[in-house]
C-alpha cells in the first residue's frame, strides 16, 4: 500500500520522460505531452499562483522565503524568552538574544556548507567558490542542524551550563522555524513529491511552469499531480513536532529528554516524507533502490542517537532515584 501512495505512476512518468528528454524539445511535443498527463481523470487541488517575491521595492526584492526565515528566527526568540521564564531552565530571559544569535549563525553557515557538501559537492570540487554562490539557492535542514550543534557547544561554555542543558532548552524553539521554512519551499514550487492520484494531489499549470524548463526527477512538474510534500513537512516536521516538544517540555524532564524526543520524532517525520518525497534529479536513488535517498541516510542517525539519549536519560533518572 506505501509502495502505491508513494510511486503511484512514477515509473511511467519516468519512462515517458526519458521519451521526452531524447526526442526534439519542440513546441508540438510539449503540448502533446501536456496533453497526455492532463487527461488522467482524478480529483486534484490546482497550486495557487504566488509570487515567491513578498515585497518589491524597485531593485530591492524581499522573497517570501526570506521571510520565512526572519519569522522563524521571530519565532525562536519569542517562544525562547517564555521558556526562558521558567525557574529550571539554564537561559534566562536576557540570555535569549545572544543565543538566538549564535542559533542563527549555525542554520546559515551550517544550513550552506551542509547543502553544499550533502548535495552538491561535485559543483565544489570544479568550483570551490561555488560554496559562497548563495544567490543561486541551496540550504540542507541536515547542516543547519550540525551548525547549530556546534554553535550550541560554543555558547553553552560561555553560558556555563552542560551541553544536554542548553539543547533540551532550544529543542521546542525549532520547529515553527521549520514550518515555515517548508512554507517557503511550498511558495517557490520546489521539493515537490511523486505524482500520484490521491484527492489532495497538487497540479501546477504547465503556463506557469514549463515544461522545457522546470523538470525534475520525475519529469515536467506540469506533466502529473504530485504530493505536495513541503506540506507534509511543514505539518509534521513542524507543527506537530511543535506541539509535541512544547508539551513534554512543559515540566522537569531528565537531561536528555527533550533533545533525544526531537531527534527520534524530526528523524521519524522526516524519514517518513522521504518516501513518497523525490530525491534531487542529480543525485537520484542510492544503491539501486527506488526508495533510498540522501534525506533518509541523513536522518536515520537521528532517530538512532535519539533513542541512545532518551534511554541514557531514563538511565540516569532511575539512577538519581535510587
Amino acid at each position: 500500500m506505501l509502495a502505491q501512495i508513494r510511486t503511484g505512476f512514477v515509473g511511467e512518468r519516468v519512462r515517458r520522460l526519458s521519451t521526452f528528454a531524447s526526442s526534439p524539445c519542440d513546441n508540438n511535443t510539449l503540448i502533446r505531452h501536456t496533453h497526455e498527463f492532463e487527461s488522467d481523470n482524478f480529483v486534484m487541488i490546482a497550486f495557487p499562483s504566488i509570487d515567491p517575491v513578498a515585497i518589491s521595492l524597485g531593485p530591492v526584492k524581499i522573497h517570501w522565503y526570506g521571510l520565512m526565515y526572519l519569522l522563524a528566527f521571530a519565532s525562536a526568540w519569542w517562544l525562547g524568552k517564555r521558556r526562558a521564564r521558567l525557574e529550571w531552565t539554564p537561559v534566562k530571559p536576557a540570555q535569549v538574544d545572544d543565543l538566538i544569535f549564535y542559533g542563527a549563525l549555525g542554520v546559515v553557515l551550517g544550513g550552506r556548507i551542509g547543502s553544499v557538501i550533502f548535495y552538491n559537492f561535485d559543483s565544489f570540487l570544479q568550483n570551490p567558490l561555488y560554496l559562497l554562490k548563495i544567490w543561486e539557492g541551496g540550504m540542507s535542514f541536515h547542516g543547519g542542524f550540525i551548525g547549530v550543534a556546534l554553535a550550541m557547544e560554543f555558547y553553552r561554555r560561555k553560558l556555563g551550563c552542560g551541553y544536554f542543558q542548553l539543547t533540551d532548552f532550544i529543542a521546542p524553539l525549532v520547529p515553527l522555524g521549520l514550518a515555515a521554512g517548508r512554507f517557503g519551499n511550498f511558495v517557490n514550487a520546489e521539493l515537490w513529491g511523486a505524482p500520484t492520484k490521491l484527492p489532495w494531489a497538487m497540479k501546477l499549470s504547465c503556463e506557469q511552469f514549463p515544461p522545457d524548463r522546470y523538470v525534475d526527477f520525475a519529469g515536467p512538474l506540469c506533466f502529473s499531480a504530485r504530493h505536495p510534500t513541503q506540506l507534509y513537512e511543514m505539518m509534521f516536521e513542524g507543527i506537530f513536532l511543535f506541539v509535541a516538544l512544547w508539551l513534554i517540555s512543559a515540566n522537569p524532564r531528565a537531561t536528555m529528554t527533550v533533545t533525544g524526543c526531537f531527534l527520534l520524532l524530526y528523524g521519524i517525520a522526516r524519514s517518513g516524507v522521504e518516501f513518497v518525497r523525490l530525491p534531487d534529479a542529480h543525485i537520484g536513488y542510492l544503491l539501486n533502490t527506488d526508495w533510498l535517498t540522501r534525506g533518509i541516510v541523513l536522518s536515520v542517525p537521528m532517530i538512532i542517537v535519539g533513542l541512545i539519549l532518551l534511554i541514557l536519560a531514563k538511565r540516569n533518572q532511575n539512577a538519581a532515584i535510587s
